[in-house]
């Protein structure tokens, strides 16, 4: 018996891939005069999937060889932004992008955060036999 259903995982995860964003955002933001540093972004990872499959065209030849998306623990990825340059000093992190994506994360996080309580709240009232 699955006392919380799906939800709770759910709100889980997403809880799990806005605090990976969020430290991806800190460390961008922390990094934005570094020399050479390359900014870095969370994504979904059948988004990297579809992109690997589009610019390598990623093959499984033989039956005994690792499949691309097994093994996985997690539904997204933080990956390296190579392709930018920015500033001169070879760093492409954009500060300005990064505080609002931040903005953004966080109100992400609150809604979700919201949202957990709500479902606990609900179950602590079934619980309590509806007082």
């Amino acid at each position: 018996m699955d006392l919380f259903g799906g939800t709770i995982r759910t709100l889980e995860g997403s809880l799990d891939y806005a605090a990976t964003k969020n430290r991806t955002i800190a460390s961008n933001i922390a990094n934005a005069d570094t020399p050479n540093y390359k900014a870095k972004k969370t994504v979904f990872s059948d988004m990297l999937e579809t992109e690997l499959a589009a610019s390598h065209g990623a093959k499984r030849t033989h039956p005994k060889h690792f499949q691309f998306s097994e093994g996985e623990a997690s539904s997204y990825r933080v990956l390296t932004d190579r392709s930018t340059l920015f500033n001169h000093n070879g760093n492409n992190v954009d500060l300005d992008k990064e505080m609002a994506e931040l903005a953004k994360n966080q109100i992400y996080y609150q809604g979700l955060t919201d949202r957990i309580n709500g479902k606990f709240s609900s179950l602590q009232k079934v619980i309590r036999g509806g007082n």
